[in-house]
């Protein structure tokens, strides 16, 4: 037994109490920046928060005289921060020691934990699941710009077990997200590696010609914020969409082609258009639009930049994200509470141009180190994807046993993680990983005998003859013979009609099989022992129906639903209940009454042995 079965069995036997987010966290405070006269915040903006690692990776520092007005919230270490403005871009985190007591902004929700009833963690884990943000779409408001409300959050219901239960899930879901936060450490020392030979490769001595970024470029100009938006139409473009250097297509807007004609005309973009951020926490981002996603448009948080031919649109990419850039933009929008660089400044930018030869072997080489840091289909980035998908599952999978207290895997579960994946083989070992995982926790896990067998049908013999070399097995054991071996492994047989529907045993060696009897076919990583001791147990004559010529069906057996502990278990069941076995037929001759004890014994302890608790559903 798990030790978290164990605190199951012993403190919520019968599930967990649900309580709302606003029954189990905390107030938040304000500051007041007309009588705050300290050091510099750090200022916790939506765009701050990570959407992928969910982790804060920059922050500004702000004052009294700085401080935009959303800048409000007073966080504290292991509060859980959810962004409510567009919600489902799911900006979420917790608060790291080092930004306690720092300022967040009122666009996030700020739950903390009252710790006397529910951990930090146990929020956090909860507000990850699938669950939730399916509740967050239904309770989300407004088409073109949806929010929700923090009232509407916290009326989110969720199980709260004992302390001492939610400690031990906690401890279970931690150890997947914690190799996904150390090769999300590894890949940010590759990505310093990268920007430093990036930077040194992008350094050139004064031998090579210098000029004004808008020397070289026929149009740099910005877009503008349409008034609404459509949900199919021209792509639009904002910051969200950037993933890298690369533009995601199932993150963009749309626009009408109306709009994008007349009223964004200025901003219709073309191929291999260099798009920067010019205001808020994320500027200098930069991506090159494909050619896919034309036609398409931009808001006026990215200045648009059209080079003039002859030219590399990758090579000035890589100039605009590099240190000189960076130390560019240091210099002219220094003491800006809300960064922003304007149009004016981006053509005086001055950049080092090499011959368009020499810019392409440049790109190539940054091309090839920049694969290996974020190229999903190569080394860690797809090992951190990996992860992250095997974290989302098995807690999805963990926080329904909250939910339902019921340790029976279902089609609801293993669907959640086949919608992501689709290789038959990925899912099946996807399937098996989640058996695993849940009787490590649970001890045992609840299955339809369909997902513990190949098949389960009828045999297919009609021959009575008692001739032949090889036996065939009816409802009631061998019932003639046969020189046409069908089958030539061990399966559970099953009378499938008559006054023996039901009777269960096993068929060995090479032999066939009459029509009608079922024959079991259990898959390789369950013990067909203790499948054939847990059959008979169970009694399968109870599903026999009709008076005349009772009958059992393959589709009720399939739905039969029983106890699959690890199988170092089934084993040890299996020796056990093999021994009693052994003696009760070796003493069929002579003894009567030791017979009749040694049944006795060997049903009493088969049946203590089989006997799983059911939690309540």
């Amino acid at each position: 037994m798990s030790r978290l079965d164990e605190l199951i069995e012993k403190l919520c036997p019968d599930g967990a109490e649900f309580l709302t987010l606003q029954e189990c966290t905390q107030k938040v405070k304000n500051i007041k920046w007309k009588s705050y006269s300290g050091n510099d915040k750090k200022y916790i903006d939506l765009s701050s928060v990570d959407r992928d690692l969910h982790c804060i990776m920059e922050t500004q520092n702000i004052n009294s005289d700085s401080a935009p007005s959303r800048a409000q919230q007073i966080v504290q270490t292991d509060d859980i921060l959810l962004g409510t403005t567009r919600p489902m871009l799911k900006r979420y985190c917790m608060i790291p020691e080092t930004y306690d007591n720092e300022i967040c902004s009122t666009g996030f929700c700020v739950l903390r934990a009252n710790t006397e009833i529910v951990l930090p963690k146990w929020i956090y884990h909860n507000i990850a699941t699938t669950d939730f943000f399916a509740y967050v779409e239904q309770n989300q408001k407004g088409a073109s710009y949806p929010a929700i409300s923090d009232a509407s959050v916290k009326a989110f219901s969720l199980p709260v077990p004992p302390l001492e239960v939610q400690c031990e899930i906690v401890h279970i879901l931690d150890s997947f997200t914690l190799l996904t936060a150390e090769l999300t450490a590894e890949l940010t020392a590759r990505k310093k590696q990268y920007e430093y030979y990036r930077d040194n490769i992008l350094t050139f001595d004064t031998t090579i010609k210098h000029v004004r970024l808008g020397d070289i470029c026929s149009v740099i100009t910005k877009g503008t914020t349409p008034k609404s938006y459509t949900k199919t139409g021209v792509s639009f473009v904002k910051t969200e969409a950037f993933d890298g250097a690369k533009i995601i297509p199932n993150k963009l807007s749309y626009v009408d082609e109306e709009t994008h004609t007349t009223f964004l005309k200025r901003s219709m973009l073309e191929e291999n258009d260099i798009l920067i951020t010019i205001a808020g926490a994320t500027i200098g981002k930069c991506a090159i639009v494909p050619k896919e996603i034309l036609p398409a448009n931009t808001n006026q948080a990215l200045a648009i930049i059209r080079l003039a031919k002859g030219n590399s649109p990758k090579y000035v990419m890589y100039l605009l994200q590099s240190d000189l850039m960076k130390r560019y933009m240091q210099k002219n929008i220094k003491g800006s509470a809300q960064p922003n660089l304007n149009l004016k400044q981006l053509n005086d930018f001055i950049i080092p141009l090499p011959p368009l030869n020499v810019q392409e072997r440049l790109v190539r080489v940054l091309d090839n180190f920049e694969a290996i840091c974020t190229d999903l289909n190569i080394g860690l980035p797809a090992e951190i994807e990996a992860r992250q998908k095997q974290y989302e599952y098995y807690r999805d999978l963990l926080l329904t046993f909250a939910e339902t207290g019921s340790t029976l895997m279902t089609d609801r579960q293993t669907d959640r993680q086949t919608d992501r994946q689709t290789d038959r083989q990925t899912d099946r070992q996807t399937e098996l990983s989640a058996i695993k995982l849940i009787q490590y926790v649970f001890g045992y896990v609840m299955l339809p005998l369909s997902k513990i067998c190949h098949s389960i049908s009828s045999g297919k013999a009609k021959t009575k003859d008692n001739i032949g070399k090889y036996p065939v097995y009816g409802s009631t054991g061998i019932i003639a013979k046969t020189n046409e071996a069908v089958y030539n492994k061990t399966n559970i047989l099953v009378a499938r009609v008559g006054a023996n529907a039901g009777y269960t045993h096993l068929a060995e060696g090479c032999y066939d099989v009459s029509d009608n009897t079922l024959i079991i076919d259990v898959k390789n990583e369950y013990n067909l022992k203790y499948v054939y001791y847990q059959l008979v147990n169970m009694g399968l004559n109870r599903y026999a129906k009709g008076g005349g010529q009772p009958l059992v069906t393959a589709r009720q057996i399939k739905e039969v639903v029983i106890a699959i502990p690890a199988m170092r278990e089934q084993e040890r069941i299996v020796s056990i209940l093999d021994r009693f076995d052994t003696l009760c037929n070796d003493l069929s001759a002579g003894l009567p009454a030791e017979i009749e004890a040694r049944q006795k014994q060997y049903e009493y302890y088969r049946d203590k042995l089989l006997s799983f608790k059911e939690l309540p559903k």
